[in-house]
């Protein structure tokens, strides 16, 4: 990846497009890739969901090439622990994209978080 795109994260809630927090109307502007899934549930909290990442299901996301500046900007709205409501953590995950694999950014819920959010019987939060 060259240019101001350093990295690329997978979306699954409220940042895919069409979300509340669509990724493309955030500064600066991400770069679509695609639709991909990785292997895990989601979990209701309410407005938004979160993922636990494993073998229990398919998680429907999208991919995008982000900037240091965007990720800063995700970061703000995932709230990521330490901070004293954060819900979320960073972690890397390994998304198919065709013929090719990715290392991807994503956002996922942290123990605590967990504990207090109800399964969701569908790995599309769009849907």
């Amino acid at each position: 990846m060259s240019g101001e795109f350093s990295m690329h994260v997978f979306v699954y809630g409220t940042l895919r497009r069409g979300g509340a927090n669509d990724i493309n109307r955030l500064e600066p502007p991400p770069l679509w890739v695609g639709v991909s899934q990785v292997p895990g549930r989601l979990f209701s909290l309410g407005d938004f969901p979160a993922i636990e990442l494993g073998r229990w299901g398919i998680v429907v996301g999208e991919v995008y090439a982000i900037s240091p500046a965007l990720e800063e900007v995700l970061d703000r709205i995932e709230g990521i622990a330490p901070s004293p409501d954060g819900q979320y953590q960073k972690d890397w995950i390994s998304v198919a994209m065709g013929p090719q694999s990715l290392t991807c950014l994503i956002y996922v819920a942290t123990p605590e978080t967990l504990a207090h959010a109800t399964p969701m019987g569908t790995g599309d939060w769009m849907s």
